[in-house]
C-alpha cells in the first residue's frame, strides 16, 4: 500500500488529522468523569446512584443525538455537525464548573448537555466523515487511525486529571477541560466531507427514509446493533465505576488512574490491529473474539486477589479490547450500505451502544447502593460477553442487493 493510494488528496489528509484530534479531545475528557466522583460526592453531595444516573443520561444523550448529528453531517457537512456538538459540550462542562451543578442541574450538565456534545464529537461522526474519503480496501484502517489517536486521549487524560485533582482541585480541572474543548471547536472546522469530484462512491438517489427502511430490513444490521449494546455496557461500567471499585478492594486511588491510562495506551494498539485485521479476515469473527476475550479479562480481574499486578493486567488486556470493536463494526456498516448515509446508519448502531452504556453506568451505581458491591454488575457484564460473542456469528458481510446490482 503506497501513500498515494491511501491518501487520495489533501482534503482527505486534513480531515483524517482533524477528526483524530477532535476524537482525542472529546474522548479524553469524557473518559475521566468517573475520577471526579469522590469530589462530587464530598462537595456536591452526589450519591453513587445519582452519579450513575447522570452518566447513564449522558450515554443516552450521546446515543440519541448521534443519528441527528449524523444526518446533519451527511447533508450539510461534518464540520457543521461537530462544531454544533462542541457548543453543547462546552456549555455542559461550564455549568458543571460554575454552577448551578447540584440536583437536577447536575443531571442536565453532566448528563444531558455533555451527552449531546459527545453525540457529535466522539467517535461516530468524525469517523464516518473520514470513512467517506477512503475506499473499501483502506476504510477500516483509516477509521482505526481515528480511534487509536482518540485513544491517546484516553491515555493522557487520566494522568493529567489525577495530578490536577490532587494539586488544583476539581473546579480548576474542569476549567482546563473548557479550554481544550474550545480548541476542539476550532479544529472541527477542518473535518470536511469530500467534495463531489473526490467522492469515493457513485452518487445514488436513495433518500433517508429509504436508507433507514433498507437497513432495518437487513438481519445482519440488526444483529450488529444488538452486539454493540454490549460494547457500551462494558466500556461505561469500567470507565465509570472502576475508580470506586479499586478503592473498595483496598487499593490506592491512583490505581484507577493507572488502569484508565493503560486502557488508553493499549487501546491504541488494539484499535490499529483491529483495523488492519479487518482488511484481512472476516470482521464478524474479529468482533466475536473481542467480546469473548472481554469476558475473560473481567473474570481474571474480579476473581483474582486485588493487587497492582492484577490491575495492570486488567488495564492492559481490557484496553487492548476497548475500542477495537469500532473499526470492524463501522466497517461492516459501510460495506453493507455504502457511505452516503454512513453517519446516520452508524449513528443508529452507536445509539444501541449508548443504551448499553446507560445500563452499564446506572446499574453499576444502583447495584452498589442496593447491595454494597459491584459484583452483580460484573456478573452481568460477563454474561453479556458470551451473548455478544455468539450473536455476531450469523452476520453476513456483503453489500445489500441495491449495491450488488450497481
Amino acid at each position: 500500500m503506497t501513500t498515494e493510494k491511501f491518501i487520495k488528496n489533501n482534503l482527505a489528509l486534513t480531515t483524517l488529522i482533524a477528526a483524530s484530534l477532535v476524537v482525542l479531545i472529546s474522548l479524553g475528557i469524557r473518559q475521566v468523569f468517573g475520577m471526579f466522583f469522590i469530589d462530587f460526592n464530598r462537595d456536591l453531595g452526589i450519591t453513587n446512584t445519582e452519579f450513575g444516573l447522570a452518566i447513564g443520561i449522558q450515554m443516552l444523550g450521546w446515543g440519541l443525538s448521534g443519528p441527528i448529528f449524523g444526518a446533519i453531517a451527511d447533508k450539510y457537512g461534518g464540520h457543521k455537525a461537530i462544531s454544533l456538538a462542541f457548543i453543547f459540550y462546552i456549555v455542559g462542562v461550564y455549568l458543571l464548573y460554575a454552577g448551578p451543578n447540584t440536583g437536577i442541574y447536575f443531571q442536565i450538565s453532566l448528563g444531558v448537555l455533555i451527552g449531546i456534545g459527545c453525540g457529535g464529537t466522539a467517535i461516530s461522526i468524525p469517523m464516518s466523515i473520514v470513512g467517506k474519503h477512503f475506499p473499501l480496501s483502506n476504510r477500516t484502517i483509516a477509521m482505526s487511525i481515528v480511534t487509536s489517536v482518540g485513544s491517546f486521549g484516553y491515555f493522557l487524560s487520566p494522568l493529567f486529571t489525577d495530578y490536577s485533582l490532587r494539586s488544583e482541585g476539581w473546579t480548576d480541572t474542569l476549567y482546563v477541560f473548557i479550554i481544550f474543548l474550545f480548541i476542539g471547536l476550532i479544529v472541527a472546522f477542518f473535518v470536511r466531507s469530500p467534495i463531489s469530484e473526490n467522492e469515493i462512491e457513485k452518487k445514488n438517489d436513495q433518500n433517508t427514509l429509504s436508507a433507514l427502511k433498507e437497513a432495518f430490513q437487513t438481519k445482519s444490521y440488526n444483529l450488529l446493533i444488538s452486539g454493540f449494546f454490549v460494547c457500551g455496557f462494558h466500556i461505561t461500567l469500567v470507565g465509570t465505576h472502576v475508580p470506586k471499585y479499586v478503592v473498595d478492594r483496598g487499593l490506592e486511588d491512583w490505581t484507577a488512574a493507572m488502569i484508565l491510562s493503560l486502557v488508553g495506551f493499549f487501546n491504541i494498539i488494539g484499535s490499529l490491529l483491529s483495523g488492519y485485521l479487518s482488511t484481512k479476515i472476516s470482521k464478524k469473527y474479529i468482533l466475536s473474539t473481542i467480546y469473548l476475550l472481554r469476558g475473560v479479562s473481567i473474570c481474571l480481574f474480579i476473581f483474582s486477589p486485588p493487587s497492582t499486578i492484577s490491575s495492570i493486567i486488567f488495564g492492559a488486556s481490557f484496553g487492548f479490547l476497548w475500542l477495537s470493536t469500532v473499526p470492524a463494526t463501522s466497517g461492516i456498516v459501510a460495506h453493507m450500505f455504502g457511505t452516503k448515509y454512513l453517519g446516520l446508519l452508524y449513528g443508529l448502531v452507536f445509539l444501541s451502544h449508548q443504551f448499553g452504556s446507560f445500563f452499564g453506568a446506572y446499574l453499576g451505581g444502583l447495584f452498589y447502593d442496593l447491595y454494597g458491591s459491584y459484583d452483580y454488575a460484573w456478573y452481568l457484564a460477563i454474561a453479556l460477553s458470551i451473548f455478544a460473542g455468539l450473536i455476531h456469528l450469523p452476520i453476513k458481510e456483503q453489500p445489500v442487493e441495491r449495491l450488488q446490482k450497481a
